[in-house]
């Protein structure tokens, strides 16, 4: 069973329709990361599950119970919930003070409080802050503060509006780390909102990709990120390679799909000969190599280099095999090959990289 579920649920901001139709359901312990551009609406889907917001149509179910029609509980299931916004906020008095919030709002007892707080601090790693003023602290240090706080009440469900978005590297390394160690340690059922692909991709069990204000995906990460159901999600999560064929041939666990003059091999019988496919190729799947030999990969395609970009760390280098290809590669292999625009190489990729849509 779910422990927070949403059926149908729509949400508009003057005339724009921010949710339409949305429907989606978190287990237990389980770690769900809702992904999408900015303005695709996950903030306002987290606001709506925590109760902040009222949406226009829809159930919210929270253990089984509807807490959009059953008001009188809906201070408890919030009590049993807590949210960090991407821009947390702290009270201009101590860290102690700022942890102990929940706690006293809840008049739970002064050694109860005192010792959870204690507890709360260790475990984001503040032991000793607790005389600080908050409001001089870094902006990591604030984050783990709001973290605290969250934790120190022993919510049920942790949602997380884009908790790293204003962080810099070494503390989003921190707060990731972090936000696995609280799953590790208390099974806590925790629903992220990020946009960073990557984030969702390290720390979650399943993925929702929200865009325009609908879920166009759920499922595994491996799933979204190498089986994506429709060309959207697809370019989405940078599946830059989408290959026009038809399908020629399908038997043994091996289809062999034909794009102009050109065939290509994947591993795949779920699309019958004669049906029109795309064909998805992530770019870190293409191997580039300036020997024509074609080596061990089922696929491999010989082209021109139109274009070699930098992206972070790696290498984005287009193909012009016939069709176009995109490749991320090292810097020291486009070092290496001594690469430059207008070399002939020989594009290279095995068939169980292929995804047929």
């Amino acid at each position: 069973m779910y422990i927070i579920e949403a059926r149908g649920l729509c949400k508009r901001h003057g005339v724009t329709d921010v949710l339409k139709n949305i429907t989606i359901g978190v287990k237990k312990g389980e770690v769900l990361a809702v992904i999408g551009p900015s303005g695709a609406g996950k903030t306002t889907l987290l606001r709506l599950l925590n109760l902040l917001e009222p949406p226009i149509s829809g159930k919210i179910y929270f253990n089984g119970v509807d807490i959009v029609k059953d008001k009188k509980n809906k201070l408890n299931v919030r009590r049993k919930m807590a949210m960090l916004f991407q821009k947390p906020v702290v009270f201009n008095t101590t860290v102690f003070d700022n942890v102990a919030y929940g706690l006293n709002v809840r008049k739970e007892h002064k050694a109860d409080i005192h010792k959870k707080v204690k507890g709360a601090l260790e475990m984001v790693g503040l032991s000793g802050y607790e005389d600080r003023m908050a409001v001089t602290l870094s902006g990591g240090e604030v984050q783990r503060v709001a973290f605290a706080r969250a934790m120190v009440i022993g919510p049920e469900a942790l949602l997380l509006d884009e908790p790293t978005a204003n962080l810099d590297p070494i503390n989003i390394e921190k707060t990731e780390e972090l936000i696995s160690r609280i799953v590790r340690r208390y099974g806590i059922t925790v629903v992220i909102a990020t946009h960073d692909l990557s984030q969702g991709r390290r720390l979650s069990d399943r993925i929702s990709v929200l865009l325009d204000g609908k879920i166009a995906q759920v499922d595994t990460p491996h799933k979204i990120f190498n089986a994506p159901t429709n060309e959207r999600v697809a370019r989405f999560v940078g599946v830059e390679n989408i290959i026009e064929g038809v399908v020629k041939s399908s038997e043994n666990g091996i289809s062999i799909i034909r794009s102009n003059a050109h065939v290509v091999e994947a591993i795949s019988t779920a699309h019958s000969v004669g049906n029109s496919v795309r064909i998805c190729l992530r770019p870190e799947d293409v191997t580039l190599t300036t020997q024509k030999e074609e080596g061990n990969a089922k696929n491999s395609f010989r082209g021109t280099i139109t274009q070699i970009l930098l992206s972070g760390a790696l290498v984005r280098i287009k193909v012009d095999c016939g069709f176009p290809l995109v490749s991320l590669v090292t810097k020291q292999s486009v070092e290496d090959q001594g690469l430059k625009e207008g070399d002939k190489v020989t594009a290279l990729f095995k068939a169980t990289a292929v995804h047929l849509m």
